[in-house]
């Protein structure tokens, strides 16, 4: 895999300015963020703003939520590359998907004022899901993660920037966590390492330090994840979706209580 392509923190000097008294100098650790260009088979796809590291990773689990791909069978090479002004991360796919991709480059670049092309871009936005994974867990595992999690997650005690997500066990124990200055971005990291590791959720739940969006309730059920927790409150978009997919919902979730949907 390929760990860090470029650092994910970088000093900076500030001058730290309190409300009484003299200003002093002082050094903070910020958590870095470049564009990363996806291209899959040749095609430029998308660029993606995220913080350099687990790149490979990331583009396994974005292919992934993409619909690009239905496993890591359809993966035939991941190449990352720095390329000075960001980074390239090029993905071969098997014959079998290829197509996809000429169609989903020709959704994106569709322009939205010519009424034909919205409406297929619509309809592109919200496709039906597959049937969740089903949860039979207990939502004590879910607090036990949650008191666990910040011990999990060094590029956030640096820099107080970047989100979280983890694969939690059944009974709660914090498996992997990845971070990105994006939410998305490190959902995707996770779902991708499993990936290409081949690992399974095994009756585990992911668990993420942000809001539920419909995004990231989407790439759960593709991910086969049997149920998702988030630190912050779902969309209403989001509560709805994990409804018709079937996905089992935890959010708000605290040290002592928790929404639960699902």
């Amino acid at each position: 895999m390929t760990g860090e392509v470029r650092p994910a923190a970088v000093e900076r000097h500030f001058i730290e300015v309190p409300a009484t008294g003299p200003t002093r100098p002082v050094s903070r650790a910020l958590a870095d963020e470049v564009p990363i260009a996806i291209e899959c088979n040749g095609l430029a796809y998308a660029v993606l703003m995220a913080t350099p590291t687990s790149v490979e990773e990331l583009a396994a689990g974005f292919a992934l939520g993409e619909r690009l791909i239905d496993g890591a069978d359809d993966l035939r090479a991941i190449d990352v590359q720095d390329a000075g002004e960001g980074i390239l991360a090029r993905i071969t796919l098997a014959r079998r998907v290829a197509e996809r991709i000429t169609q989903r480059v020709r959704h994106r670049s569709s322009d939205a004022s010519c009424g034909l092309c919205g409406v297929e871009t619509l309809a592109q936005a919200l496709r039906p899901l597959p049937t969740a994974a089903r949860w039979n867990g207990d939502d004590a595992a879910v607090f036990a993660a949650y008191h666990a999690l910040r011990d999990h997650q060094p590029l956030n005690a640096r820099t107080g920037a970047v989100h979280a997500a983890a694969a939690c066990s059944r009974a709660g124990e914090v498996r992997a966590t990845y971070e990105d200055v994006g939410r998305h971005n490190a959902f995707d990291k996770l779902i991708g390492s499993m990936l290409l590791r081949g690992q399974g959720w095994d009756g585990g739940f992911a668990l993420l330090t942000s809001r539920c969006s419909y995004e990231l309730v989407e790439k759960a059920v593709l991910a086969r994840c049997p149920m998702l927790a988030t630190i912050s409150a779902p969309t209403q978009l989001a509560v709805e979706r994990a409804a018709t997919a079937g996905l089992a919902l935890r959010s708000l979730v605290r040290a002592d209580t928790l929404l639960a949907s699902g």
